[in-house]
């Protein structure tokens, strides 16, 4: 099989095909990851890099409950008749927003669906 490349980045096994990566130990040797056949590594500097990729859950980030408009419901918890309100889209598009309420008085925080 012929040898292929990507620039001087990548080199593939003659044999198999598989991808060359460097031998451990900075031998200067590349090694198949499919078959275990060995080359020579010619020219360029070549290197192991290990890609991570971090997952991310959501986060939610609230504003300052200062910054938010009033209006007048009852909270649950105290029965006080005013809280913060703001709306999040948590359901898919086509589905109406949440609107959530934070009470001015004791902080409790719940929600309304539309």
């Amino acid at each position: 099989m012929e040898e292929v490349g990507f620039g001087d980045n990548l080199k593939f096994c003659r044999k198999c095909g598989g991808l060359l990566v460097p031998k451990g130990g900075g031998e200067g040797v590349l090694v198949c990851q499919v078959c275990g056949e060995e080359e020579k590594a010619e020219g360029s500097e070549y290197r192991m890099v290990k890609k991570v990729e971090e997952k991310v859950g959501v986060v939610v980030i609230e504003e300052e409950p200062s910054t938010l408009p009033t209006t007048k419901v009852k909270c649950p918890r105290c029965g006080n008749d005013r809280a913060y309100w703001w709306m999040r889209q948590t359901r898919s598009a086509d589905e109406p927003s949440t609107r959530f309420y934070r009470c001015t008085r004791c902080g409790n925080t719940w929600r309304e669906y539309a």
